[in-house]
């Protein structure tokens, strides 16, 4: 060991205990800080299934892959972090000594193999990153961009400093190469040998490439440690935690149903409920729970989520990451003050710290950060309008690589706003009325829920009381499909699609009362467990007797699909719901309903949010569509990445007064693949996707023979029509177009 290997030896263990002392102490306060959270135990198990989605979605990159050119260079660079940092340690014992290496490892070729390529695939994966970023810049694509918003700075330090790492591996391996320190095969250096043949056999230089490799490192260790709001480079330890902690246990997505209200970890009892001591959704940062503060430090400003967005695409002030960031940056402003004790009433009022000089040792700005309201258009940290021009489509939530969950966060926000300071927009308040009073949004007499069922060529069971034995399926016609009169043609189609296959079912009639689908993701929750309670004692009394393998529900509205299979077992309301494509494709598939003619018409189809998205139905539609006989036609933004019909999260009951309307957006993406019809499997869609055709239509921008079906309608003509049966059975042809690779 000589003088250059002590000297920088010494500075660089003396510049790593300050580094690695001020990381460990930010750690340490972050912990603290999303520990101020609520709590929720519904995220402690089981480990198994936990633990096996954590191995896949890293090592597999199956979520970060959802973006196909992204997906293999930041596999690169994770690798390169992870294994990587065996590398940097290392580099504590080269400045020391330049021909040391890992006991045991450093004689085995493969682990020399295995630097090498974590060497080469970090520069190479670092510096892709930064070419997409930088082709991606929102200079060049203002809202195209999905880093409109992000903090760029941060993320080009981290991909400088991988870059840097990278080239740091390599770097020291071929002045070890060059000194002779290892007899490495080609294959095993294949980078680093041929490099050492042209640098001179110096131990110091192996030091001084170690000791600036550590440097490099240390710089980051440094500045990470210093802004605990990084996400871009904190999520290198969130993420495994966020992931292991997603709020599905068997890997799923956060979609589907919402999470109950919950008040200190426990489901909230609207019955014992006191608003001055539980917690109604979510009013301030501290009633987020910790895993909402998790989420709020592991979003790495990415964009996927912003990409994917309706409302951010269409001009609306919503993008989901922003969401994110501002309430991180909220919670990280506040914490001081939460730490500290500090609390505030209803009212604003502190009651948590006293005394004469009760904020005391208190950074000023946390103080002023804690007066800022959650929600508000003056100085609130989110906007009002940000908050309602979200649909809950869960297109952020899907492609999310670290597994935030938008949605749950938007809706706890709209909740306090509904239920606690009755702050709204003015359209929700006739619907919840109408759903208080009428049962259903429009606002419709009960005895009219029958109408559809006038001048059927056959009789509709009504259920009288008693359920017949021989009745299979309880058909849930749902709000739309008694009241709007579009919607009224795809119940009409479905129940004669039922009686032509000779399926036993029956419908409630006036006793059915709307799901409350629209209450809940407009925040009111207590509407919904009212209306929700009353259904699931309906339906329970309708089942009463069987067991729960025969308690079948075929809906024809995604809203109420989701909600009734995903929501009620919430309230003790089990049963197997199968949405009405699922069933007449079950019908087709079994020759119980036989297409005897072909739609030859062009079709492209709608995936619903509530449908696709929520609850993975694809191919179902997709495959009506093609034994209907119409030629499919996919756009570009469709299963996973459909684009929204604007309607879910409420909206079809609030004005778009903001930017372009999203149906608009989405009927202009449907007529560019030439159909004369465009199919949906749910009436919202349909209402919407119509009424976005309408206008086109008057704008001169659509054919007139262009309309919007359901794919039941699509069905129904071709099994009423003609003489022979079609030749293929859909379920051995697959029908439709490929997803784009990008797409997948």
């Amino acid at each position: 060991m000589g003088a250059v290997q002590l000297a920088l030896g010494l500075v660089a263990v003396a510049v790593s205990l300050v580094a690695w002392g001020m990381f460990v102490r930010t750690v340490a306060r972050m912990v603290a800080v999303i520990r101020l959270g609520q709590p929720d135990a519904t995220r402690a198990g089981p480990f198994v299934p936990r633990m096996k989605t954590l191995v896949t979605e890293f090592a597999a990159h199956t979520r970060m892959n959802k973006f196909r050119h992204v997906g293999p260079w930041h596999w690169l660079v994770m690798w390169g972090f992870l294994i990587g940092s065996a590398a940097l340690f290392e580099a504590y014992g080269e400045v020391f000594v330049p021909t040391w290496g890992w006991p045991v490892l450093d004689h085995w070729n493969l682990w020399h193999l295995l630097m090498e390529l974590l060497g080469v695939g970090t520069v190479v994966g670092g510096v892709a990153l930064a070419v997409i970023r930088q082709r991606n810049h929102p200079r060049r694509a203002d809202r195209l961009s999905r880093f409109q918003g992000s903090n760029q700075w941060q993320a080009y330090f981290v991909e400088a400093v991988v870059i840097f790492e990278g080239i740091g591996i390599l770097g020291v391996r071929a002045g070890k190469a060059a000194l002779g320190a290892h007899e490495l095969p080609t294959w095993a250096a294949f980078v680093t040998n041929p490099l050492g043949q042209l640098l001179p056999a110096s131990p110091d230089l192996v030091s001084a490439l170690a000791f600036i490799k550590l440097m490099g490192a240390m710089v980051w260790v440094y500045v990470v440690a210093k802004y605990m709001t990084m996400g871009v480079a904190w999520h290198r330890f969130s993420a495994f935690f966020n992931i292991y902690f997603k709020r599905e246990d068997d890997g799923g997505v956060a979609l589907g149903p919402l999470r109950p209200m919950m008040s200190g970890g426990k489901p909230l009892d609207f019955e014992e409920a006191d608003p001055e001591k539980d917690v109604f959704g979510a009013g301030k940062v501290e009633d987020f729970t910790w895993k909402g503060w998790l989420d709020f430090t592991t979003c790495t400003e990415c964009g996927r989520c912003q990409s994917q967005c309706p409302a951010w695409n269409t001009g609306k002030p919503l993008s989901p990451k922003l969401v994110i960031t501002q309430l991180r940056d909220h919670a990280y402003a506040k914490a001081p003050y939460l730490l500290a004790g500090g609390r505030r009433d209803m009212a604003g009022d502190e009651v948590g710290l006293t005394g004469d000089n009760p904020y005391a040792g208190i950074d000023v700005l946390a103080i002023a950060e804690s007066e800022r309201a959650l929600i508000g258009d003056d100085g609130g940290v989110i906007d009002p309008e940000v908050l309602w021009s979200c649909t809950t489509c869960g297109a952020c939530v899907e492609q999310c690589p670290v597994d935030i969950e938008h949605v749950d966060h938007i809706v706890d926000m709209r909740r306090y706003q509904v239920l606690i300071e009755s702050n709204f927009p003015s359209e929700l308040g006739g619907m919840f009325k109408n759903l208080e009073n009428k049962g259903n949004p429009w606002g419709q007499n009960a005895k009219d829920r029958l109408a559809w069922t006038e001048d059927l060529e056959f009789e509709v069971p009504v259920f009288d009381g008693e359920l017949a034995d021989d009745t299979e399926y309880l058909f849930w016609v749902g709000c739309a499909g008694a009241f709007e009169d579009r919607a009224k043609k795809t119940t009409r189609a479905v129940a004669e699609l039922l009686h032509t296959a000779e399926v036993k079912y029956t419908v409630l009639g006036p006793e059915e009362t709307c799901t409350g689908d629209p209450a809940r993701r407009a925040g009111n929750e207590f509407l919904f467990q009212m209306l929700a309670q009353q259904n699931v004692e309906v339906i329970n009394a309708v089942f009463e007797g069987r067991e729960a393998g025969k308690r079948k529900i075929v809906v024809t509205c995604a809203h109420c699909f989701n909600t009734i299979a995903n929501e009620y077992p919430q309230l003790g309301g089990n049963y197997e719901v199968l949405h009405h494509t699922q069933l007449l494709n079950k019908l087709v598939r079994e020759r119980r309903l036989v297409p005897v003619a072909p739609v030859s018409e062009d079709v492209t189809y709608h995936d619903p949010c509530y449908l696709g998205r929520h609850n993975k139905v694809y191919e179902a539609p997709r495959e009506l569509v093609g034994a209907s006989g119409a030629r499919l036609r996919e756009m570009p933004r469709h299963a996973d990445r459909s684009m929204c019909c604007g309607a879910g999260g409420a909206r079809m009951w609030m004005e778009e007064r903001i930017g372009k309307r999203i149906n608009v957006d989405r009927v202009d993406e449907a007529l560019g693949t030439a159909p004369s019809k465009i199919a949906t499997g749910c009436p919202f869609c349909r209402v919407m996707l119509t009424d976005g055709v309408t206008a086109r239509q008057a704008d001169g921008l659509a054919g007139q023979h262009v309309e919007v079906v359901d794919v039941a309608q699509l069905l129904l003509s071709a099994v009423r029509r003609g003489k022979e049966p079609l030749d293929t059975p859909t379920d051995e042809v697959g029908t439709g177009t490929p997803l784009p690779d990008e797409d997948k």
